[in-house]
């Protein structure tokens, strides 16, 4: 009982477990005291019912297209963030590593981040318009500013002792960027990223309550703003809330295969590396949810090109125009685990 009091103590996964049920529990009892009865302590008008928000669920999904306004949310999701890293990394790097460019840009980088970026929308509708090109370059916009210092920031955490190893063993500029930096920095870079996701749902809300293009932020302006519909605003931040945890543990999952090295540091107890029953039974079932999820976008990804399923292109339709992307992350993914599976078959042919 004294490790629930101690500072930074590391509790088992069990009782974390416990803790993070207990603590939703506690959370849902105090909602439904503060709004039950004839007279609540918080009107219903404010703070809805659990029932009531609970009920709100299947009305979304038909009377709001709720599976549909979700997809297009995370296809500029995705691309947004695509679009972000794509350009923060390389500018990052530049600025970082070579003093001309720090120089020049490192000050008017920094000083992006005090733009006020709910008053940018006006600028970006001029430049992109009403459509889904403004909404994908205003969330990369709104992501960029906070990920290019973080990246030069990664570059200046570089640890000494590295540096002077490879350039004793005689390494290059290339081969110094390419051996210490860049794995140094990327693997760093994963935790900002993640950290990120849940800002980049702001940026994704106000975009997409330009326009009428959809998605969950049109949905959030439309039901609660609009129609007065406080219940459906509530399922629908809970709705946002779930996919950031989902995200959060994908992210999570790509980090730990992508940079395992990042872990050997930390010291685990005896019976923590002994995997238990419930843990071997969670992954196998994580497994299955993967395997299955990526058959069914197997299918859904072939009826694009052939009617399998349907004439209609049934992830065209829902994603719109940032199709494409996920199609690229799902060519990526099953091209990393038939490569890990190849592999690791023939490191065990070759002992």
């Amino acid at each position: 009982m004294n490790e629930l009091f101690e500072l930074r103590a590391k509790l088992p996964n069990r009782i974390n477990a416990i803790l993070v049920v207990i603590g939703i529990i506690s959370i849902l009892l105090l909602w439904t005291f503060l709004t039950a009865g004839q007279y609540p302590i918080v009107k219903t008008g404010v703070l809805p019912r659990p029932m009531d928000v609970l009920r709100a669920f299947p009305l979304l999904f038909t009377e709001n297209a709720l599976v549909k306004n979700t997809c297009y949310s995370l296809g500029l999701n995705i691309m947004g963030y695509t679009e972000a890293i794509l350009i923060s990394i390389p500018v990052g790097f530049i600025i970082g590593l070579f003093p001309l460019f720090r120089g020049l840009y490192k000050k008017p980088m920094d000083s992006f981040r005090y733009l006020p970026l709910t008053a940018l929308t006006g600028l970006f509708i001029i430049w992109f318009g009403l459509g889904t090109d403004m909404k994908i370059h205003f969330l990369a916009f709104g992501i960029l500013i906070y990920l290019l210092p973080v990246v030069v920031q990664r570059i200046d955490e570089v640890k000494e002792v590295y540096l002077l190893t490879v350039y004793t063993l005689g390494a290059n500029k290339w081969q110094t960027i390419k051996t210490v930096y860049f794995p140094s920095v990327i693997s760093r870079l994963s935790d900002d990223i993640r950290v990120l996701t849940a800002i980049s749902w702001t940026y994704i809300i106000i975009a997409e309550s330009l326009g009428n293009e959809g998605g969950i932020g049109g949905l959030i302006w439309r039901t609660g703003q609009r129609q007065g519909r406080v219940d459906k605003l509530f399922a629908l931040l809970v709705i946002i809330v779930l996919i950031g945890i989902v995200q959060d543990l994908v992210f999570t999952k790509v980090d730990n295969a992508l940079f395992p090295f990042k872990k050997e540091g930390i010291v685990k107890e005896s019976k923590d590396e002994k995997q238990n029953l419930f843990q071997t039974l969670l992954g196998f079932v994580g497994m299955i949810l993967f395997w299955a999820t990526m058959a069914i976008y197997a299918f859904l990804f072939l009826n694009e090109f052939v009617p399998v399923i349907s004439h209609v292109k049934i992830l065209s339709d829902l994603f719109g125009e940032t199709v494409w992307v996920i199609h690229f992350y799902f060519i990526i993914i099953l091209i990393y685990q038939l490569y890990k599976r190849v592999f690791s078959k023939s490191i065990l042919k070759s002992k």
